[in-house]
């Protein structure tokens, strides 16, 4: 089975490669060496919906096309991710399209990076203000806004302090999914993928 995976994020060429090579890492660390996805960074949420569209209407019935963005909110159930995106932005499903072809970041993908503080502290230092990160008690739960000003402001005394783009996806390229592990939408991902391309 080919998988193809367009994913919210990167306005730039430069980001874009980023987003990839970062994705590809953590696909990678999830198990599935042999048989990656392929992956095309979109820029905006409403740019890889349309995408994700136009792809699924071409694609071979063998294929899994999916969808990865924001939840920008939080999720009441993370199998049911096509009521999300209908309720929160008016997202019709597409034809044929299933839960399990799209992925949320929920709510965000500092999320993601909150998670994993032993990655955060490798990649910081020890200027690094973990006490300033939000709890990873039901870090799911909170308002992207909250999570992507933490880690800002956790980072200020840094060299190399965090900032969406270059500096995300640098830091998403290093991060373990043992630690994502505990995020139900990160593992809803994993398991959903394994199961698809067999890994």
């Amino acid at each position: 089975m080919n998988a193809h995976i367009y994913i919210e994020g990167a306005d730039s060429k430069d980001d874009q490669i980023l987003c990839r090579k970062a994705f590809r890492k953590l696909f990678e660390r999830v198990g599935l060496s042999g048989r990656l996805p392929r992956t095309t960074a979109c820029g905006s949420r409403t740019a890889a919906f349309d995408d994700f569209k136009k792809k699924l209407k071409l694609a071979d019935g063998g294929d899994f096309i999916a969808l990865l963005v924001d939840s920008e909110d939080p999720v009441t159930d993370v199998e049911r991710t096509w009521a999300h995106l209908q309720s929160r932005d008016n997202w019709k499903r597409p034809a044929g399209a299933s839960d399990e072809q799209v992925f949320l970041m929920t709510t965000c993908m500092e999320t993601w990076i909150a998670a994993d503080r032993a990655s955060l502290r490798t990649h910081f230092g020890a200027k690094l203000q973990e006490n300033a990160l939000p709890a990873l008690h039901e870090l799911e739960n909170r308002h992207r806004h909250v999570v992507q000003d933490a880690l800002e402001h956790a980072t200020r005394n840094c060299s190399n302090q965090y900032r969406k783009g270059k500096r995300s996806f640098e830091v998403l390229a290093e991060l373990q999914t043992d630690a994502l592990g505990a995020l139900p939408s990160f593992a809803r991902m994993a398991r959903i993928l394994k199961m698809k391309l067999g890994a």
